[in-house]
């Protein structure tokens, strides 16, 4: 079989309905936090993104796979200017989801 410069990997699977508490909590105090589709648009705008590697989509994702330690210190990078809720076209308040992400986690510090 002739070689086409790539290798197959391993499937990955992530089992998101097996989410961390966390995320729970986040769902309800920011019902809209479910909603998001992951179409970059929050990203694209986001003035943080342009200055440092702030990336709301990524960290998005992190958090609801609970990897939280690794968003903790990067969340502090958000300016809560807003663009990225008025452009989001599912209506996440994403402000509101960056200030129960950090408060969730500072939370999760003091309990440590």
């Amino acid at each position: 079989m002739k070689a086409f410069g790539f290798n197959l990997q391993k499937t990955r699977t992530f089992f998101i309905d097996t989410r961390t508490e966390p995320d729970r909590t986040l769902s309800r105090k920011v019902p809209s936090f479910r909603q998001c589709m992951f179409c970059g648009s929050c990203a694209g705008t986001c003035s943080a993104n342009s200055h440092t590697p702030f990336n709301i989509l990524r960290y998005n994702l992190l958090f609801r796979h609970g990897m939280q330690e690794e968003i903790a210190d990067a969340l502090d990078a958000c300016m809560l200017c807003g663009k990225c809720s008025i452009v989001c076209p599912r209506g996440v308040n994403t402000r509101a989801m960056i200030m129960e992400m950090r408060n969730e986690l500072q939370a999760t510090n003091d309990h440590a």
